[in-house]
């Protein structure tokens, strides 16, 4: 599809030190396109808590990826997104191409408050992220040898972040993209103790995993000073979200990008040979949670 805009228009990326606006940024300036990175040390700086910042974030801007912090489920997002989506389009933004997530009622309300903003808009919605695993909150447990999750046996279709990356530059920079929904996944179902189980094959390592009651869970973020929204959030994700409703695949990233997702094999490969698990890696923080699923 040709480029629905010219060299000049500037891209913010909300995010954009994250692990799908990272890799946005990247693709974006690859292809010689201005982007300004929406993030809180950037500058401008971009703090979805201080709208006062939102002004200087989206003059001169024509396209914006939207990926909220820390969830699109966490109260008041829809309210604070329809507010910077109506900035935005008052400051002459055209576009919007929302981060958003499969199964929520919730990321549905945030859907329809960019939907209600007048731009061209764009819905991605994707499964759990490949990279937790290896730029997120799982890299410490893997790191540890020992992952505990308080999921059951449910399958996930998971993602790669670089392929929701590929759907997102295509639905800023080509036509026919606006007004659509796209459920972005991986070709294949796994549960969480396959992907561990492929993770201890590409890296050579032996990884534990069980599976342990969400409260258990809750009391061990608690101990690791976690935040009490932050643990809500990740007991919304656990226990709501992956119940069975998002078990099965689907064709988003075959029909905006012409080509099959990446398998969670292949990443898992990659990932190894980067030396991510290594001993020696550092662990992430754990209350990196932006973009869970």
């Amino acid at each position: 599809m040709p480029p629905m805009r010219d060299n000049t228009d500037i891209t913010l990326v909300l995010g954009g030190t994250g692990k799908t606006g990272s890799r946005i940024v990247q693709r974006l300036e690859a292809r010689g396109l201005p982007v300004r990175i929406g993030s809180r040390s950037a500058s401008p700086a971009f703090d979805w808590d201080d709208p006062a910042t939102w002004p200087a974030a989206v003059h001169g801007v024509a396209s914006v990826y939207l990926s909220f912090y820390p969830d699109l489920a966490v109260p008041g997002a829809p309210q604070t997104i329809r507010a910077f989506a109506a900035r935005a389009v008052a400051s002459g933004v055209r576009r919007i191409v929302l981060l958003s997530g499969r199964g929520e009622p919730e990321a549905e309300l945030c859907e329809q408050a960019v939907e209600d903003s007048g731009a061209e808009t764009t819905i991605l919605r994707s499964s759990w992220f490949d990279q937790n695993f290896s730029e997120d909150y799982l890299l410490d447990p893997v790191l540890e040898g020992f992952v505990a999750l308080p999921v059951t046996d449910v399958p996930e279709p998971f993602i790669d972040a670089g392929d929701i990356a590929d759907a997102a530059v295509a639905a800023l920079t080509e036509d026919g993209h606006q007004g659509r929904v796209y459920e972005l996944t991986g070709p294949s179902l796994l549960t969480f103790r396959e992907a561990v189980a492929e993770i201890a094959a590409a890296s050579g390592r032996e990884i534990g995993f069980a599976e342990v009651p969400m409260d258990d869970y809750a009391a061990a973020l608690a101990e690791h000073e976690i935040p009490e929204d932050l643990i809500a959030l990740f007991r919304y994700l656990f226990t709501e979200v992956l119940d069975g409703r998002n078990a099965h695949t689907t064709d988003g990233v075959r029909a905006l990008l012409g080509r099959e997702p990446r398998d969670f094999r292949d990443y898992a490969r990659d990932a190894a040979g980067s030396g991510i698990w290594s001993a020696q890696s550092p662990a992430a923080p754990m209350n990196s949670v932006n973009a869970v699923t």
